[in-house]
């Protein structure tokens, strides 16, 4: 049987209530002024066929910060996550209604240049997905693509994105081997710098360490911390130890409806809503 969201009125507000073990959580520092919102979506709705993913999700996320989409399998994360560059446009039977913006640029419309938005707004999945080529031609693919010719500064430019992904030093002296000769967690950190050689302005990230063991988890949040105050980034993820640990806002969706959204530590300590307590305490998902 199909279960109905009703969030209802919010709560009344009640002290700060403390989260089970091992749940740290991430708070906004003092006085610092509040970012600017670069990518919105507006009353956005979305269908496969006749079956409804998202119903009327409204949420602004801000420039070079972590925002954390959380909520149980199949609750529409990676759905929504995907219509902001259009990945969702390679699905048979979809169609939207709403806004989705990037600085205020319409997303959606038939005029956007789609090659050019996947740029500006970077994905990485789940899995790692490396080329099968050598790690330098994974990282140098994209600048090539868009006109970069071989020589010094593509060689400058690998180096830099291999640093930015916190990978160069360990790949330094095999450039040009096999990208699948990596580790898993080499692989998805290689396939976060085959990303950013493009210069994007967003980055998503699909559940991005899921896969992956403890050690290589902690470097890849280590990463999205590092990487936070020049991207944008938006991570789904089951996890909500991680999302406490690297988020600065996040946004709680339930059967495709956004339930609540806000700054992490008051999500986490002082939820407006009952539902948003029950799943981060773990009653239900």
């Amino acid at each position: 049987m199909e279960t109905t969201v009703t969030t209802g009125p919010p709560r009344a507000a009640a002290p700060p209530r403390p989260l089970p073990p091992g749940i740290p959580v991430a708070t906004a520092v003092p006085g610092a002024a509040p970012p600017r919102d670069i990518l919105c979506a507006e009353n956005l709705s979305l269908f496969y066929g006749k079956h409804q993913a998202l119903f009327d999700v409204t949420l602004a996320i801000p420039e070079h910060a972590v925002t954390a989409l959380i909520g149980p399998s199949g609750c529409g994360k990676s759905t929504l996550l995907r219509t902001f560059n259009r990945m969702n446009d390679l699905i048979d039977g979809v169609r939207l209604s709403g806004a989705a913006r990037l600085d205020g640029e319409d997303l959606l419309g038939p005029g956007v240049d789609v090659v050019d938005l996947r740029r500006r707004v970077g994905m990485v999945f789940q899995r790692a997905n490396p080329f099968p080529k050598s790690i330098y031609e994974n990282v140098a693919f994209g600048p090539r693509m868009f006109g970069m010719k071989p020589g010094g500064e593509m060689d400058d430019l690998v180096e830099r994105t291999l640093r930015q992904a916190a990978l160069w030093d360990e790949v330094k002296d095999r450039l040009r081997d096999s990208a699948l000769r990596l580790s898993g967690g080499q692989q998805q950190r290689l396939c976060i710098a085959r990303s950013l050689a493009v210069e994007p302005e967003v980055l998503l990230m699909d559940e991005p360490a899921s896969a992956l063991d403890p050690t290589s988890t902690a470097k890849i949040e280590e990463l999205v911390l590092d990487l936070k105050s020049r991207y944008t980034i938006v991570v789904v993820t089951h996890n909500m130890q991680q999302a406490a640990r690297i988020s600065g806002r996040t946004a709680f969706l339930m059967q495709g409806r956004l339930v609540e959204y806000g700054e992490t530590g008051r999500i986490f300590t002082q939820p407006a809503e009952r539902l948003t307590e029950d799943y981060i305490s773990g009653r239900f998902g």
